[in-house]
Formats: structure tokens, sequence, C-alpha cells
């Protein structure tokens, strides 16, 4: 049986996903607060700034992966307007009702949907946006999510990456003080669950770095690929063009 990597550990592919969702499920109702404390707010930034880059338009359709509470959601739908559509989508279905409680609460009604970004239940060329915010990492086939990301999107549609990244050489001892330290004892202190951050912490050192997930995006079939590094290369948005 094929394996991967779960965090730092070797697990059977068949179980790192049930593995993510105990991740998610425990995580979900603290998301939001940790997301301030973890990021400083920055998260908030990178996000408005991943809007921008996309340009969504009066009309668009956008399908958001791996949505979790909806920000970017959120987002998208006060630009696309009542003409456009937006889909928020997450595999994990605890973070999926956490996100459409949040958007009702603020008075948007979309389709929130259970959704595997490997096998996406939608029509070729259906979607002029598809967006993923720091859920790439958690897929076992990035591969495969990428060329399901691309085959969805319209000829000239646009896919925004925003991930964790590689940091900077400066500020590694740092960081990797900071995450392997300070996250795991918010985790604990505010969520309850330590376990769960350091793995957070581990699945951003598992994951491709910028030049790595550009070329990914290129085998996957995008012509063209930005890659922009935030905060000195914490977080990383790859912006791809079908």
């Amino acid at each position: 049986m094929a394996s991967t990597h779960f965090g730092f550990k070797t697990v059977d592919e068949q179980e790192k996903a049930r593995h993510v969702k105990s991740v998610f499920d425990s995580v979900a109702p603290n998301y939001d607060i940790m997301n301030d404390l973890m990021s400083g707010g920055l998260h908030r930034l990178w996000k408005r700034y991943t809007i921008a880059v996309a340009n969504p338009q009066p009309g668009q359709a956008v399908l958001d992966i791996a949505g979790g509470t909806g920000d970017l959601s959120l987002a998208f739908a006060r630009r696309v307007g009542p003409s456009g559509q937006v889909v928020h989508t997450d595999i994990n279905e605890a973070m999926l009702r956490e996100g459409r409680d949040r958007l009702l609460n603020d008075g948007v009604v979309l389709p929130s949907m259970v959704c595997d970004a490997e096998k996406l239940p939608f029509a070729d060329e259906s979607f002029h946006i598809v967006s993923v915010a720091f859920g790439l990492r958690n897929m076992t086939h990035k591969d495969l999510a990428l060329a399901e990301m691309r085959r969805v999107l319209k000829p000239g549609g646009k896919l925004l990456v925003l991930e964790f990244s590689k940091v900077a050489k400066p500020l590694e001892k740092a960081y990797d003080w900071y995450s392997f330290n300070i996250l795991p004892q918010l985790g604990r202190w505010v969520a309850r669950d330590e376990a769960s951050y350091r793995y957070l912490a581990e699945s951003i050192r598992m994951h491709p770095d910028q030049e790595t997930l550009r070329q990914m995006m290129k085998t996957a079939g995008f012509g063209h690929v930005d890659v922009h590094n935030l905060t000195a290369g914490v977080v990383a948005l790859h912006m791809g063009v079908r």
C-alpha cells in the first residue's frame, strides 16, 4: 500500500484523510480565533491580497476549495454580486458547518458542499476563479487536485493558491522556534489541543516550497504561474492562469 506524510510521520495514503479530518474536526470551533492569534491578524491581510490579485468581477463564478470558515467565500460573494455565484466547499464537514453558519450570520446564502478537491463534482470549464487557502498542504495527491482545479476553470481563468511556504533564510531559526514552541502552546491553552497544532506546524515544513509548487502548477497545465511572497515567505500566493 502506498504511503505519504502526515506531518513528520509516514502513514498509509488511505489513512491520511482520516487523520486530517480528525485534526480539523478538533480545531473547527476555535479556528478563527486561533488564526488571529497565530498570525497576529496577518491572515486577514493575506486573504485581502488574494482577493485583490484574483480581481473578481460582477457576474463571475468562483469555486472556493477548503473554504473552511468562509473568509474568502464571503469576500468573493461581495465582489461578484447577485449576478455571480460563489460555491463554498470543504472536505471537512465540521469546518464547512462553521463557515456556512458564519456566512448566514453575515446575511449571505451560498451553496456549501462537502467536496474532495482530488475529485471535484463539477463540469469542465465551470468557473472563472478557483481559490484554495491553507488547504493544499493537507491534500494527499496535490498533483491530482491541481489538475482538477485546472479542469473546472474556464480558459483564461485563474487559480489562487494561498499557502504557508518557505520563509526567508535569516528568519528560519526564529520561525522554527515559534512554530514548534509557541503554536502548540497556543493550541493547548486556547483550543485544548496541542497535538493538532503541532501537526499544523509539521505540515507546513512538509509542503513544497515556492518554486516546487510553481513547477507542479505548470505540470498540471497552467501556462503562466506568478508567485507572490508575503511576510518574507511565511506565506506565498501562487496565481496560475489556465
